[in-house]
């Protein structure tokens, strides 16, 4: 049976992206819709008769066409070549079309543990797909790729027209197998060999900050277990007895539609969370599910450029609804909402179903969050030990505690 999934993807006007790890990781967000029809029936006779010529080509190369080097007709690459022109054909950079030799390589990128090499990385619009992240531990950082490189070749194939979906079915593979790369470093080409590996992905991160008795959580992505984690969190650290919360979402790509709503459910008593736009006028508006967390102190939501998707959904609701202080960078800015489908053959066809807005109606897409708060930050290094940003809000989380003692003390008197 085929199955269907629907992800929010993200783009920035001079950094358009869709941020995948070349584990590779997620880097859509995943929901439930019903937007694609499985059903092949009653095409119409006007669709039968815009298809003719492309039959009559297919029949022609079948019958006649002969192959300089002798090869052997291949329908299936017909077909494979038919259906990536027809999705590429639409100009929509998170449409696409993914054969069945890299749709399985894909398809397991919210598991959690995926072999690779330990990137994140984005395309830019002028050209060529950009580093921007590298995971510590894992072995693209043990082999010295940076923030910032480029690449330019896998095994020594160009990839600088590559899209993110053919890099990661090149860069991925078994572990313990190697992968050549060929990293524009600056003006500089920069060969690496390195073996890949199975890498766990660690989904939350939490823990006290001494500093001011601050809870901190970290979200990696958007996983089917993501609410149940942040709840397992905010138990552990016993948040409402802290000066304050920082959720943390930079870096992250997004991850499932269902489980942003859920989390920023966990923050959000009721009333809107987001808005889908299907076109048309037809618009369905995603409430609070009702299961509130009850947070009482102040909330700090931590954002950069490569927070996206889902991320800017919670981050966007969040802001819009008043629940928390946006802290960091603007966003990534994607704002369109995808459905995955697999194919018959084995592929699979990501398509863009809708946009989705926040709260108050904004269509984030391409602009992307702007904070409460600018901290401009890039780090040197995966392991960079400065943060500026988790400083500034230990600073408004300690100002606020301050402010509000005071305030208390003074309706005392």
């Amino acid at each position: 049976m085929n199955s269907m999934r629907t992800f929010l993807e993200r783009s920035r006007p001079l950094q358009i992206a869709v941020i995948t790890a070349l584990i590779f990781a997620a880097g859509f967000a995943m929901g439930n819709h019903s937007g694609v029809s499985t059903a092949q029936s009653n095409i119409s006779a006007e669709t039968e008769k815009l298809f003719e010529p492309m039959w009559e080509v297919y029949n022609l190369i079948e019958s006649q066409y002969v192959d300089p080097n002798d090869a052997p007709f291949d329908p299936e690459k017909l077909v494979d070549g038919a259906i990536g022109g027809m999705v590429d054909s639409l100009g929509d950079q998170f449409s696409g079309y993914m054969s069945p030799d890299i749709y399985p390589l894909l398809n397991d990128d919210l598991s959690g543990a995926i072999e690779g090499i330990g990137v994140v990385i984005r395309s830019l619009e002028d050209g060529g797909i950009e580093v921007v992240n590298v995971m510590g531990g894992t072995p693209a950082a043990n082999a010295g790729l940076r923030i910032g490189d480029i690449f330019n070749q896998v095994d020594d194939v160009d990839v600088t027209s590559a899209t993110q979906l053919e890099l990661a079915a090149k860069v991925r593979g078994p572990a313990g197998s190697d992968v050549k790369l060929t990293m524009m470093r600056g003006e500089e080409l920069v060969d690496f060999i390195i073996t890949r590996a199975r890498i766990e992905i660690p989904n939350i991160e939490s823990k006290v900050l001494e500093e001011g008795n601050v809870a901190y959580i970290k979200l990696n992505q958007f996983s089917s277990e993501a609410r149940q984690q942040i709840d397992q969190a905010i138990e552990d650290l016993d948040v409402n007895a802290r000066s304050g919360l920082i959720f943390d979402l930079r870096g992250n790509p997004g991850g499932l539609l269902n489980s942003a709503i859920d989390v920023a459910s966990a923050f959000i008593k009721t009333g809107p969370i987001l808005i889908e736009d299907f076109g048309g006028g037809n618009e369905q508006t995603f409430n609070a599910t009702g299961d509130y967390s009850g947070i009482k102190v102040p909330i700090v939501v931590l954002v950069d450029e490569s927070s996206a998707s889902a991320s800017e959904l919670v981050a966007g609701a969040l802001q819009d609804r008043d629940q928390a202080t946006i802290m960091g960078e603007i966003t990534l800015g994607k704002g369109t909402v995808q459905t995955w489908r697999d194919l018959g053959n084995g592929g699979g066809v990501r398509l863009t179903i809708a946009r989705w807005m926040t709260p108050n109606h904004n269509w984030i897409h391409g602009a992307g969050i702007t904070p409460d708060v600018i901290i401009e930050w890039t780090p040197e290094s995966f392991d960079d030990p400065t943060d500026p940003q988790l400083s500034a809000a230990l600073d408004f989380l300690q100002s606020t505690a301050q402010g509000s003692q005071t305030e208390a003390e003074e309706t005392q008197q």
